[in-house]
């Protein structure tokens, strides 16, 4: 079971505790934006930039478009509905990563670089996670180092 699935928490209302959950823990410059099907939470917070993306999901999926047996939901409000629940799941489980990675380092289980460290935005505007995941994977599928650049092609 997915968690959330029948939340009837909106969308809307889960941006606003993410907003309120950030700032209660120190954070600032907050804000949210949407573009395409790409949701970004960003936030200042111990000096650092941090910024999250989450895919959302696309309305054409059969698990929208289809019923749980299989056969083809004829309404277009059906589809719609089934689509905006999992929108609703997926805010409140971007939530829950948010303030639980906050509370691990309010309570000293981690540090906030450590948690946070995919999402902290680099001078070149690229997070840790865009700048490191290629290379890691090249690394992992070859046996090799980690072969890290600084964002201009020059490797450090």
């Amino acid at each position: 079971m997915a968690y959330a699935q029948n939340t009837s928490v909106s969308v809307e209302n889960s941006i606003m505790e993410i907003r309120r959950t950030v700032n209660r823990y120190g954070a600032d410059g907050f804000s949210f934006t949407e573009e395409g099907r790409i949701a970004k939470v960003e936030f200042k917070c111990d000096g650092r930039t941090v910024r999250i993306f989450m895919k959302l999901p696309d309305k054409s999926e059969e698990r929208f478009t289809l019923t749980e047996t299989g056969r083809e939901r004829t309404s277009e409000n059906a589809v719609y509905a089934a689509w905006e629940q999992e929108c609703r799941r997926s805010y409140r489980a971007l939530n829950l990563v948010i303030k639980a990675k906050l509370e691990a380092v309010e309570s000293g289980i981690t540090t906030f670089d450590e948690e946070f460290m995919a999402h902290i935005v680099l001078p070149n505007g690229r997070t840790v996670g865009q700048q490191v995941l290629q290379p890691m994977q090249d690394a992992l599928l070859s046996g090799g180092a980690l072969a890290l650049t600084d964002g201009f092609g020059v490797q450090r």
